[in-house]
């Protein structure tokens, strides 16, 4: 069976300016509510408004009417039931354009409200207390509050609708400019934002109550089940919603003849890549934009002044300094041919000395926590350069899931936070790493897991010296990484060596120990582990497992 699809009644043009003359306020977020309020009422705007909302208007001095003295009847069900009335959405959805909808507005003593200030109880600010219960989460759904929005908003050809603070100002301007009217286009693009708010809120809800262990609570001849607490719900809901808000779209995709935009999760902490600002340079590509995630992650990784330069979304060269300058010099002695229109990032302010020294190479996007005055004098001489300025991420945040499209579906997964310490290293070899080769192992190791799998990296000294990246055999990584740390004129001898997964035989140790490695760090956990320890032993290496393993599709 198909469905029924409305049609309008009356079609054709909309007048652009309508007037507003009532205004039903009811917000749980308070910010800039007492100017907005102010502002209405010097425009001789009528304000109506309920409980708390109503309460904070009249104390301002500002005349308000409460919402009752429309619906001409009390608030019941401990406030359940308030503007779940005719008189609020009749006045509401009546089409200004329809006589017949304004004659029975008359007829029913109502009158039409031209202005909804709205937003919503804070249910995901609730379900974030530790230890809320069930019954605190469920009485922060709002009812009244998403059903005014809707009304509002799907009837924004006689209405506008607010529901964020950040637009109180627009409208007052757009109100006192029009002589107290506003514009469709403006009316139109309040109910987008709405219906998009509506929808993101109702997501949460949904997230949350699939992700209740319900099976466990299913009735079991009992008058009563207690609820699980919200705090055992699953980080998979059975269904997932979610919203993302657009900043650009992008000249291209991947490649040109893709089309391509950046959104960003409204949730995103500080410090991650769509939060950054960009200080100058070309647009952003898509390319741009992934490589420089990359770029980003792995060099908050570490506490050291530390660069990192990324190539294709790989590693090209990875380095802790005594400052952020002798950090790049040696991240950029890794692999100066592939560093090449590559990706800089740094986790230290960026200084004149630096950006002299950058300046003599070509990049795409330089990021970092901030650029001096100085450093942005040097860098206004290219500029296509892209430069970004983002804060750190905050310690203990943890990072948003990770989301990967494939064909009909989404694969979600926490991200890779795994934060190896020395205590976690288990020696299997005879031969023990020294103090100074641990130090190396564990600095490859968080290299290792922003490469792409399969990943072979060779440190030393707090810097790499060869990257093995994204090969179908893990040989041919080891063996690309000691050539390019030939192409670049390092030696490998004395160096240490991170795998990102175990070696399934005894070859690959081989290669690195012919190349010069003295330690290795691997995951462990092959059936010939054996073998490659005894390999090992027989090669006088150092080898420890992690214990974890860090591919990266």
């Amino acid at each position: 069976m198909s469905a029924q699809i409305h049609t309008a009644s009356l079609d054709g043009p909309r007048p652009n300016l309508l007037p507003v003359r009532r205004a039903l306020l009811s917000v749980s977020n308070k910010q800039g509510l007492i100017d907005l309020a102010r502002g209405l009422h010097r425009l001789g705007i009528e304000l109506v408004s309920t409980g708390g909302t109503q309460k904070a208007i009249a104390e301002a001095g500002i005349p308000v009417r409460p919402v009752e003295e429309l619906t001409q009847f009390p608030e019941m069900l401990d406030g359940r039931v308030k503007t779940l009335h005719p008189a609020v959405h009749a006045g509401l959805l009546a089409r200004r354009d329809h006589p017949a909808h304004l004659e029975a507005l008359a007829q029913a003593g109502y009158g039409a409200i031209d202005l909804l200030v709205v937003n919503l109880y804070p249910f995901r600010e609730a379900l974030a207390q530790p230890g809320v219960s069930h019954q605190t989460v469920v009485e922060n759904i709002d009812i009244g509050g998403p059903a005014m929005l809707r009304a509002a908003a799907k009837n924004h050809d006689g209405v506008a609708v607010l529901v964020d603070p950040s637009d109180y100002d627009g409208v007052l301007a757009g109100l006192q400019s029009q002589q107290g009217q506003l514009a469709w286009a403006q009316r139109a693009q309040l109910a987008a934002k709405a219906f998009a708010h509506t929808a993101a809120y109702d997501g949460a809800i949904a997230n949350f109550l699939t992700g209740l262990p319900l099976e466990e609570t299913q009735a079991t001849g009992q008058n009563s089940v207690e609820p699980p607490a919200p705090a055992r719900r699953s980080d998979y809901p059975a269904v997932l919603s979610l919203q993302f808000q657009r900043q650009e779209v992008l000249r291209y995709g991947e490649n040109p003849h893709q089309s391509a935009a950046l959104y960003r999760d409204p949730a995103a902490p500080v410090g991650s890549l769509a939060t950054a600002r960009q200080l100058q340079g070309k647009a952003l590509s898509y390319n741009n934009l992934a490589d420089a995630d990359a770029a980003w992650g792995c060099v908050c990784s570490f506490v050291e002044p530390a660069c990192t330069i990324v190539k294709h979304a790989n590693p090209c060269g990875v380095a802790q300094g005594a400052d952020a300058l002798e950090a790049y010099r040696r991240a950029f002695s890794t692999d100066p041919t592939s560093a090449f229109g590559g990706i800089l990032a740094f986790n230290r302010p960026v200084d004149r000395a630096l950006a002299e020294a950058i300046a003599g190479q070509f990049a795409e996007v330089i990021l970092a926590p901030a650029f001096s005055p100085e450093a942005l004098a040097v860098f206004s001489a290219k500029t296509n350069l892209r430069l970004l300025e983002l804060a750190l991420p905050s310690a203990g945040v943890p990072p948003l899931p990770e989301l990967k499209r494939i064909s009909g579906g989404l694969l979600v997964q926490s991200a890779d936070t795994d934060a190896l310490t020395l205590a976690d290293l288990r020696q299997v070899t005879e031969k023990a790493p020294t103090a100074e080769q641990l130090r190396d192992l564990l600095f490859a190791w968080k290299v290792a897991a922003w490469v792409k799998s399969n990943a072979i990296v060779f440190c030393h000294g707090g810097m790499t010296v060869g990257v093995g990246a994204g090969q179908m055999s893990r040989l041919d990584s080891a063996r690309i990484a000691a050539i390019k740390a030939g192409h670049a004129g390092l030696s490998l001898a004395g160096s240490v060596v991170a795998s990102d997964a175990f070696f399934p035989f005894r070859d690959g140790l081989d290669v690195v120990a012919d190349a010069g490695a003295v330690a290795v760090i691997q995951p462990g956990g092959s059936m010939r582990d054996d073998e490659v320890i005894a390999a090992a032993n027989e090669r006088g290496i150092a080898m420890v497992f992690a214990g974890v393993r860090h591919f990266r599709h």
